[in-house]
């Protein structure tokens, strides 16, 4: 190992030239620990897990996410179609698809994202900060799989710069980044974020109607391939879209109703995921297994995580007492088989750097997310999903929490010192 180091160190530019300096840095600090000792002055201990290493844990915890949903966006393209409609039928084509549609949105999200990153730490002469290893990572997964890429890179700039550069770099911004990004789209090209024909990826619309499938250069590509394997081959099928096809959520069916989703989805189907939606919000399962890596190796806070439950479950059980609608009337424990609670719970709520840091801070701060997630979701009529909305509210009001919660836990110890 240590011949390996001094080849590496070999390579090391001047630190006069930034560019070069700060591109070795990063590439260094990705292959080795910094070699960062305590002192003999002072309370911090330094050990192996540093922030990039911390970084990386969370990327393997969305694996499983990334695996399935890549999968699902080639299911829904053919359930579209009335082709290959069991989940494990012509799993080679529903792979390839979903490949084809998530690897441009991934690279675009990182070249743009690290670019930038890269340019203002070369402006700034410090090493590459490496909050944009999970912010990378979690943009691809909650965005529909045929977002335009020009709109993507307009949303990654837009929240690195305004979000996070702007306040300081890494550590420093205020609100989630990722769901800055989606809220940039969201507010700034409604059409490509909501509504129905977003989520199924590779259809053509007629108007607000679709009429069929368009498949590029890579389907035409593999399908040679695919016909020398002597399996089954993109455009089969004729390409026409099945009668009564319309691509809504379980979500967008709840608003006329309960029924409405239970029509069309099956709970296994909103517990496992085959449903359209966001990238990684889909299958459960997946999400959770995650969430339990984050909290075993002490990177996301559990309490955060329970108290969301806590708070989305209380508010359910409210508006199933109150019965105004016929969304209040979902049963409670049906919004976790819907939407996003679960990759919000684990991926996004928990970010250390925009949630509140103390105890008792967190547990405020979880169950007000739940809340108020679950009230724009039921009485916003406009917006079916209401995480992004909640978690972005709270991210601002987190450093508030945090302050009156010390200043509460100052005056009690002050108390006890006085009537010792």
């Amino acid at each position: 190992m240590s011949s390996l180091l001094e080849k590496v160190k070999k390579f090391e530019p001047p630190k006069e030239k930034k560019f070069l300096h700060t591109l070795y840095d990063g590439f260094f600090t990705f292959l080795f620990t910094p070699d960062h000792t305590t002192h003999g002055v002072g309370v911090h201990i330094r050990d192996r897990m540093d922030l990039k290493r911390t970084m990386v844990m969370v990327v393997l915890a969305l694996q499983l996410c990334y695996v399935f949903g890549t999968y699902n966006i080639g299911h829904q393209h053919f359930v579209a179609l009335g082709e290959h409609t069991s989940f494990t039928s012509a799993m080679h084509l529903k792979l390839f698809h979903g490949l084809i549609k998530m690897l441009p949105i991934f690279i675009v999200t990182h070249v743009v994202g690290l670019g930038i990153e890269f340019y203002y730490a070369a402006r700034k002469g410090h090493a590459i900060e490496e909050g944009f290893l999970v912010t990378g990572a979690l943009i691809p997964l909650i965005m529909p799989p045929d977002i335009p890429l020009w709109i993507l890179s307009l949303s990654v700039a837009f929240a690195v710069i305004l979000g996070k550069e702007a306040f300081g770099g890494t550590g420093m911004n205020v609100v989630n980044i990722a769901l800055l990004a989606r809220a940039f789209v969201f507010f700034a090209y409604p059409g490509e974020i909501s509504g129905d024909r977003c989520w199924v990826s590779g259809l053509e619309f007629d108007g607000a109607v679709a009429s069929g499938e368009v498949y590029g250069w890579a389907h035409h590509l593999s399908d040679g391939l695919f016909k020398w394997l002597g399996v089954a081959t993109f455009g089969e099928g004729g390409g026409a879209v099945v009668d009564g096809w319309s691509g809504a959520t379980p979500l967008a069916l709840a608003k006329t109703g309960w029924e409405s989703v239970t029509a069309h989805y099956s709970s296994l189907q909103m517990l496992w995921g085959g449903i359209p939606g966001s990238v990684g919000e889909t299958c459960k399962p997946a999400i959770l297994v995650g969430a339990l890596i984050l909290i075993a190796t002490g990177i996301a806070s559990w309490r955060i995580m329970l108290s969301m439950f806590l708070g989305a479950a209380f508010m359910g059980i409210v508006f199933n007492w109150w019965g105004h609608d016929v969304q209040m009337d979902i049963p409670w424990y049906f919004h976790f088989y819907m939407g996003s609670f679960f990759f919000a719970m684990a991926f996004m709520a928990t970010d250390p750097v925009t949630a509140a840091s103390t105890n008792t801070g967190k547990w405020i701060y979880g169950f007000g997310i739940g809340m108020l997630g679950i009230i724009i979701r039921v009485m916003n009529a406009a917006y079916p999903e209401g995480w992004m909305l909640a978690i972005l509210f709270m991210n601002v009001w987190a450093p508030l929490i945090d302050h009156f919660v010390v200043q509460s836990n100052m005056k009690r110890r002050a108390k006890r010192a006085v009537a010792a």
